[in-house]
């Protein structure tokens, strides 16, 4: 790709640098980091030791029973780990029919040495078709707490600058922004024609998303929309998540009650997991969910794919039926039973005409099975992504710059959806975050002694229940079956990633002011809204 993409008669440009928070006096780069592919960065963040975890661990082996270590509020914004800022510069090169000839995106930002750059780039490499491209991290050596996994993957601060862009370019190529995403949709890997998406109804989601927003109704130019002394706009952005699988194993028990007890070393932090576990093994041994016990995370169970990047729930249950497939064929074997041709349901095993108790078959000591799923090499066949489009309604006082969130939809297209409801709860809790990222979220730094002033939950605000509206959350029927035996794929981080861009566009559309600084405060828009006082 060319230093400037392409102007001119044959198309338009744009160069659109971003950034989530101002680098300190100082910054420097220190030289191109190599990017790392996702199972590379995900490796390298699951084994980071926090020092408070290891003082937990040395307290309880001098007192010989269990350790808790409690943070004050201001350690843990400067002992424990934060998102990096980030500068981020973008370059688009299309034609006047609106496809993208060229697209750059290079990020920087900062870290302890040793440390790994925010890899707010790898959502470029596969959302948008287009064959020129240029993608890399750089990353400045600061003296500040490390950098790291904060909420979500890289894409989440990655995409509040790349969706903004793409907003820009459709604007400068007078196409709804909708339509520029739509035609810049690919089902192949650009960069590696030859390997298809597994799934991918970014399209659909978009579509969707549109029709249920009522996007029709939005005015495309800036400012027209009143209500009163308020200016309302509607924005919307792309929302994308790899996939990512990893090897997980569990143990299940059948006992003469007729009980299955599943043991896995995985952890549920309030996302669902032992409901979700409880579900699969109850599937697969056809017994009912009160039939069910879920013991996770003692280090004597099987080992776990564990919880983050929203790999936990695709890669556990996975495991579990592995262990549950195992336990099937245990039964068949004692019974004579002919695999091909039986069927578990309601506590029983047929086969034909004849039936079995699932106690039962049990006896007196058990049946146990234990097994593991690995995934091997199909990621490397089909690149398997999750899609999503966020749309955001705003409203933002004429007079004072105010900016209020009016309504939010996101729209996922995530595999097979193995908890409706749990899963409805990690989107909405994600869109939540997207509009603080956007609206509030700031790190204040003192550059003398490398170290966050607003470390409380005064200084640094968050959003609360007054700053969200109702939201919506629509996931498209949808199974990945080069996934998982589960066919699902993860959902928790999709719905962050995208929606502070949502936002952003959203008050464009309202105002006509573009804020590529976050987070967009009122300050930064007061002086521009003169026209509408």
């Amino acid at each position: 790709m060319s230093e400037h993409p392409p102007t001119g008669p044959q198309g338009a440009a744009i160069e659109a640098p971003s950034s989530d928070a101002r680098p300190a006096p100082g910054f420097a780069i220190h030289g191109a980091v190599p990017a790392m592919r996702p199972s590379e960065y995900t490796a390298a963040l699951i084994q980071v030791l926090r020092a408070d975890a290891l003082l937990a661990a040395l307290g309880a082996r001098a007192a010989g029973r269990p350790v808790k270590v409690a943070l004050p509020r201001p350690l843990m914004f400067n002992n424990t780990v934060h998102r990096p800022a980030t500068i981020q510069r973008i370059r688009i090169g299309a034609t006047r029919e609106g496809k993208i000839t060229a697209i750059g995106h290079e990020g920087w930002s900062g870290d302890l040495p040793s440390g790994k750059p925010e890899t707010a780039v790898f959502q470029t490499r596969l959302l948008y078709a287009g064959a020129n491209r240029l993608t890399a991290t750089r990353l400045a050596v600061l003296n500040l707490p490390e950098g790291n996994a904060m909420r979500a993957p890289g894409e989440a601060p990655g995409m509040m600058a790349l969706e903004i862009a793409i907003d820009e370019m459709a604007e400068k190529l007078g196409l709804d922004p909708i339509e520029f995403r739509i035609r810049n949709d690919t089902q192949v890997d650009p960069e590696k024609p030859a390997r298809q998406f597994s799934q991918r109804q970014l399209t659909e989601c978009l579509r969707t998303g549109a029709g249920r927003f009522g996007w029709a109704g939005r005015s495309p130019l800036p400012g027209k929309t009143r209500e009163g002394r308020w200016l309302v706009g509607m924005g919307v952005a792309a929302a994308f998540r790899n996939n990512l699988v990893m090897k997980s194993a569990a143990r299940v028990r059948l006992d003469s009650r007729g009980i299955v007890t599943v043991e896995t070393d995985m952890t549920d932090i309030g996302t669902g997991t032992y409901t979700i576990i409880a579900q699969t093994a109850a599937e697969m041994m056809g017994v009912a969910l009160d039939k069910v016990v879920v013991r996770l995370g003692d280090s004597a169970f099987p080992v776990s794919a564990g919880s983050g990047g929203q790999w936990g729930a695709n890669s556990s249950t996975s495991g579990v039926y592995a262990a549950c497939v195992k336990l099937r064929e245990a039964v068949l074997q004692k019974f004579g039973f002919n695999s091909a041709d039986a069927v578990f349901a309601d506590g029983q095993v047929r086969a034909g005409n004849r039936g079995v108790a699932l106690a039962e078959a049990a006896g007196e000591s058990g049946v146990v099975a234990e097994d593991v799923m690995e995934f091997g090499d199909l990621d490397k066949k089909y690149q398997q992504s999750t899609f999503g489009a966020h749309f955001v309604e705003v409203g933002v006082n004429a007079a004072t710059a105010e900016i209020r969130v009016r309504r939010m939809l996101a729209v996922c297209a995530a595999g097979r959806i193995l908890n409706p409801k749990s899963a409805r709860s990690q989107v909405i809790g994600a869109m939540t975050m997207g509009v603080g990222a956007a609206l509030m979220e700031e790190l204040a730094v003192d550059k003398r002694l490398g170290f966050f002033v607003n470390h409380d939950l005064a200084g640094y605000e968050v959003p609360v229940h007054a700053d969200i509206p109702h939201q919506d959350v629509i996931f498209l029927d949808e199974t990945d079956p080069m996934s998982s035996p589960m066919k699902a794929k993860g959902v928790g981080e999709l719905g962050i990633c995208g929606v502070s861009a949502a936002v952003a566009n959203a008050i464009h559309n309202a105002t006509g002011v573009r804020v590529r600084d976050y987070p967009i405060t009122l300050d930064k828009l007061l002086d521009r809204l003169s026209d509408f006082g």
